[in-house]
């Protein structure tokens, strides 16, 4: 792993919302809740982390549609203290990467919750719970064109056992490329780690 610098909760937070904020899947209830507390989309496009108003108003977000630090929904048992720094990870250690331990990414995997699995069960035809794998096929053609993604965020004990806490399509999309680049990422470690990213 090629460590690029120290982050913080505050650019783990903007990260998070902002590729949520492309997600089929979260980005409309995002937009809801920036609605409701009339907040524009730039708050999430254009992240300012001097602003500590705006990084509190993200970090309120944040907990209302996904439970961060209220020990609950996807960050239930969730560190509340939590080492952040940019990275590169190489081919071979995103291929280590596990995904969250939530039914649909371990049936993708085929049980052992590895993107490179998963990316041979895509390539193969097989879904899981017969969700479409067109999402996936999408964004590695995307990829492999040239197109830039987020980063990955990326959390475990140690910055050798990592569990991806936001980007799992992304990093499916790397598995099906072949990991064709180093991956961009903030990775979080801490000593408790492990009672979320087991």
């Amino acid at each position: 792993m090629q460590v690029l610098g120290t982050s913080s909760e505050d650019e783990m937070i903007a990260c998070f919302l902002s590729g949520e904020l492309s997600s089929r899947r979260f980005g409309r209830n995002l937009r809801s809740h920036l609605a409701a507390c009339g907040r524009a989309e730039r708050l999430l496009t254009r992240p300012d982390l001097s602003d500590a108003g705006a990084n509190r108003a993200r970090r309120a977000l944040l907990a209302a549609t996904r439970g961060y630090g209220e020990n609950r929904d996807l960050f239930e048992n969730f560190p509340t203290h939590v080492t952040w720094t940019r990275a590169l990870l190489s081919a071979d250690e995103a291929a280590r990467v596990r995904y969250v331990d939530y039914s649909y990414w371990v049936e993708l995997s085929g049980g052992s919750r590895r993107p490179t699995d998963a990316a041979a069960r895509v390539k193969a035809g097989r879904r899981a719970f017969d969700v479409p794998n067109e999402p996936f096929l999408d964004a590695a053609r995307a990829l492999i064109g040239g197109e830039r993604f987020p980063a990955l965020i990326l959390v475990g004990e140690r910055q050798d056992e990592l569990v991806c806490l936001e980007g799992h399509l992304r990093l499916t999309a790397h598995a099906l490329a072949g990991f064709p680049a180093g991956i961009e990422c903030l990775v979080g470690t801490a000593p408790t780690m492990g009672r979320w990213a087991r």
